[in-house]
């Protein structure tokens, strides 16, 4: 049985922690913006929505998470020390020599880290591939849910995944879009419709309201991959 709320504790952080633990980490590779958009998003996840904890990272029937927009990953790693996956003072060594952070989260170093990200377009196409074979499973599969960036919505890989996805109705697959602005060329009734429009169950909410982000985020399974957009004001450069 999970315990799905994380409650700060011995070693734990709590929200307003939040904002010094990303201070910690400095450097030109950090993407100050991509990680203010999405911290309130990576909180909610990894405290009321996920089914995974610190210890229960090789538990099979684990939820899966996969950080598409893995070139801005200061706030994710903010959030898992915060969390209890690694130690809080780690943050002070990001791009240090002998530190398990990079300027891109690495799976096979940091701790609660599913896949290994960084350039656009490839998370969405993974998870796609991760929420088909566990729904093989017998019994209720765990669910796959995958950050992009509204800027990914311009990769040929994410228009394919969204695609194939809406047509075998993954419904274990939730897609959270973090909109600040900054794709390049939009979609015709914006983000959530172009989800829509291949099948999927879309909606949009305030990014940074936390309990709106918790009801969209809930597993409301459908025979429909679901999709929540994420708008974050003011838009802010990723």
């Amino acid at each position: 049985m999970f315990d799905m709320r994380v409650e700060p504790g011995p070693g734990l952080a709590a929200w307003a922690e939040l904002p010094g633990l990303v201070a910690q980490i400095t450097g030109d590779e950090k993407h100050g913006a991509a990680a203010n958009s999405t911290l309130d998003v990576l909180w909610v996840l990894h405290t009321r929505v996920l089914r995974l904890g610190a210890q229960s990272v090789h538990d099979p029937d684990r939820d899966r998470f996969v950080l598409s927009k893995g070139h801005g990953p200061a706030s994710y790693y903010a959030v898992l020390a915060a969390t209890g996956f690694f130690a809080k003072s780690e943050l002070n060594r990001f791009e240090r020599a002998g530190s398990i952070l990079g300027r891109h989260p690495d799976r096979l170093l940091v701790p609660g880290v599913e896949v290994s990200s960084g350039s656009l377009g490839h998370g969405l196409p993974i998870a796609v591939g991760m929420a088909s074979a566990l729904r093989l499973r017998a019994g209720r599969s765990p669910r796959v849910v995958c950050l992009v960036g509204d800027g990914e919505l311009d990769e040929g890989s994410m228009h394919e995944a969204i695609a194939y996805a809406g047509r075998v109705s993954l419904d274990n697959l939730t897609v959270v879009l973090v909109d600040n602005g900054s794709s390049r060329w939009g979609w015709p009734g914006g983000p959530a419709r172009r989800f829509e429009i291949e099948g999927w169950h879309a909606l949009t909410v305030d990014g940074r309201d936390h309990d709106a982000l918790a009801g969209g985020l809930a597993d409301q399974r459908d025979g429909r991959p679901h999709a929540v957009v994420a708008t974050v004001h003011p838009p802010l450069a990723a």
